[in-house]
């Protein structure tokens, strides 16, 4: 019984929808594109070119919609593109609800706390190892002893400075390792983040530029369908994409 409740629960969870698709709606100025088989919209208007695509293939479900954005400047004066330009607004049983677009300063603070969180756990784990260590030279052991005056039991303590400096060693190397691999992830976010995050820029006249683009996760709602608006300002242009997000799309 124990085991068919398990296949149960295992089959059960297997269903579950933890991801869900994103499809664009364009407009008349706007064009649908596959790129690599996900979906992109080119929007093209006076001054600018944007163009959006999902950052993967499905999005997860209360997670945030992350977008990679690509902007271009066709005219032949340099064009300021601004994060606090970029907005996106969720449409919720006939009203509007605003949307935070994730800057890449909040992101460099979300992983700076992050960063602290590991260097605990570390440090905690780095603590265990020593102090394992400086009991491990230390031995304890019974035994019982048989002679002509009856049946004794023998305790025998000591302490072996080999041991001890054998398993403290080990636990240093181990620390050494833990320490090293938790400062290596951090730098290693930190630079995805540098590269991979799109931040002001101005751009000069014929110049891409492009990253991406973080919005806080959706607010949960009724249906499977979830819609949404992101507008993407450049200079005097205003590119605003629709999607639906979710089991229907």
């Amino acid at each position: 019984m124990r085991a068919f409740v398990s296949v149960a629960l295992a089959f059960i969870c297997s269903a579950c929808v933890t991801t869900e698709p994103v499809q664009f709606h364009p407009t008349a100025e706007q064009q649908s594109l596959v790129r690599d088989g996900q979906p992109a919209i080119v929007s093209t208007q006076k001054s600018s070119i944007a163009i959006l695509r999902p950052a993967a293939r499905q999005f997860q479900v209360g997670g945030r919609p992350v977008f990679i954005l690509a902007i271009y400047n066709r005219s032949s004066q340099p064009q300021n593109f601004r994060i606090a330009n970029v907005s996106a607004i969720q449409q919720l049983n006939g009203t509007e609800a605003p949307l935070n677009v994730i800057t890449y300063k909040q992101l460099v603070n979300e992983e700076q706390t992050r960063q602290a969180f590991r260097a605990i756990g570390t440090g905690l784990a780095a603590a265990g190892n020593s102090m394992s260590a400086a009991q491990a030279g230390y031995f304890h052991s019974n035994a019982t002893v048989y002679g002509p005056g009856g049946t004794y039991n023998v305790t025998t303590t000591g302490y072996s400075p080999t041991a001890a400096a054998i398993a403290q060693s080990s636990a240093n190397a181990q620390n050494a390792q833990m320490i090293n691999a938790t400062i290596e992830q951090g730098r290693a976010n930190m630079t995805m983040l540098e590269r991979a995050v799109i931040k002001d820029d101005t751009l000069l006249p014929g110049e891409w530029y492009g990253g991406q683009l973080h919005i806080q996760p959706l607010i949960s709602q009724d249906g499977p369908m979830k819609l949404y608006s992101i507008t993407v300002r450049i200079g005097a242009d205003a590119h605003q994409f629709q999607i639906s997000q979710g089991k229907g799309t």
